[in-house]
């Protein structure tokens, strides 16, 4: 399948006038950068970048893609030959995927002639700004759960083909497992279900339905106990499935009442191994103020699937810096810059470097070291020249003259989020500055 129509029709509108005007080969540098992150918010989570460069790959112009373009007469005959033979042969940097970003930092530097870097923009921008946006929403939740594991189950409140990219960023982020067996069939990812109201309410009482889902699973199954009355529910998964019992769920009400009654009913009827699971709408913030009750795991949907209120991570594609056709790539460029008013953007190509940083005088957080002393920080320069001994380089070669050299597995990439959180603020440094 091809990704090429998977943008704007300006692309194609800027490739048309370009290649008319002789400017399409002009070498160009395009950076994909954030204004700014949310309150209390200094860092995001950088998701997607694997499935960008599949999606690269794939942007390519077919039989059937060229037709419909002359059919709308969208471009003219030259820019349908020329689509015919595209190819990104450009250069790409990156943040590696897992990393933390600060606003303003370079996540992606995109190197080539003007008319194949323009043509990526928004396919660029979808997949970055979704990934990046689940998976630090992702990392808050997991951040806030502390070693409890968390269940991906946002399917459902998005698009089909989104919520296997939600799946696999939530993944990265640290989520244990996901519901989206797609997810786990792509990306290897594992999955875990339980059962919903409605088989309870198939079946003619609560037992009855338990006794049906404990015979084709085994007692360690997980049983739904919150469709009638909590306590009876599982008085009576502890009647079917023993001892034994593997875990049970709670979907609604005040969850941590709920969890606390559970525990106690569970571990008087005997089933003291039974592990207890709560869903129904949960966030960082609920699931922080739950920390202190007998919860086993977590089932997160809606508000890790849409980044917690936050439709995308904001991330923007902007020209930067350009030269003259037939100039050579690696000499210096003019910087190009937007200066619009609440929009400007700063010319040059960049490097970004993270670096422990004397801290300023003044107050600290509550339940940080004492203010002055070193802050991890983003330093981006003009130049390829680390700005102070000891300056991580954030930035990978991702492809070089089109072809990939940088394709980490997913596991590899959720491991390095984890080392990378764990670097920089311990256990949430996405909720404030840590020191």
């Amino acid at each position: 399948m091809t990704t090429a129509f998977f943008t704007d029709r300006y692309e194609l509108t800027m490739l048309e006038a370009a290649l008319r005007s002789g400017r399409a080969e002009a070498p160009a540098v395009f950076e994909v950068f954030t204004r700014r992150l949310p309150d209390r918010r200094p860092w995001g989570v950088f998701a997607g970048l694997g499935r960008l460069v599949e999606a690269i790959e794939e942007f390519r112009f077919g039989p059937e893609e060229l037709a419909w373009l002359e059919e709308n007469s969208i471009v003219t005959a030259p820019t349908l030959e020329w689509l015919s033979k595209y190819r990104f042969s450009g250069q790409l940097y990156a943040y590696r995927e897992g990393e933390l970003y600060a606003a303003g930092s370079p996540v992606l530097t995109v190197e080539g002639t003007f008319a194949e870097t323009v043509l990526l923009e928004t396919l660029v921008l979808s997949v970055l700004n979704f990934d990046s946006a689940v998976a630090t929403a992702a990392r808050l939740i997991t951040c806030a759960a502390g070693d409890r594991p968390v269940i991906e189950m946002g399917s459902r409140r998005v698009d089909p083909s989104s919520a296997v990219a939600a799946a696999r960023a939530a993944y990265v982020a640290g989520f244990a497992s996901t519901s989206n067996l797609e997810a786990g069939r792509r990306y290897g990812i594992p999955t875990a279900g339980t059962a919903s109201h409605a088989f309870v309410l198939a079946y003619p009482g609560e037992k009855e339905a338990f006794a049906a889902q404990v015979s084709a699973f085994g007692p360690g199954t997980t049983l739904l106990v919150d469709t009638y009355d909590i306590a009876q529910g599982i008085s009576h998964a502890v009647e079917v499935a023993g001892r034994e019992l593997g875990a049970v769920r709670i979907d609604s009400g005040d969850l941590g009442r709920e969890a606390a009654r559970a525990r106690a009913l569970l571990d008087a009827a005997g089933a003291k191994n039974a592990r207890l699971v709560v869903t129904g709408d949960l966030d960082a913030h609920t699931i922080a103020a739950l920390g202190a009750a007998p919860v086993d795991a977590y089932g997160v949907g809606a508000n890790v699937v849409t980044g917690m209120g936050v439709p995308t991570a904001g991330f923007v594609y902007k020209l930067v810096a350009i030269g003259e056709p037939g100039q050579p790539a690696s000499s210096a460029l003019r910087p190009v810059a937007k200066l619009s008013a609440g929009k400007r953007s700063y010319g040059g190509r960049k490097w970004a470097w993270r670096a422990l940083l004397d801290g300023p005088p003044g107050r600290s957080e509550p339940g940080a070291p004492a203010a002055g002393g070193p802050v991890w920080a983003d330093v981006v320069t003009t130049s390829p020249e680390a700005p102070v001994p000891g300056a991580r380089p954030l930035q990978v070669r991702v492809l070089d003259a089109g072809e990939v050299v940088h394709r980490p597995s997913l596991e590899e990439v959720r491991a390095f989020c984890a080392q990378v959180v764990h670097e920089v603020g311990g256990e949430n440094p996405l909720f404030v500055d840590r020191r």
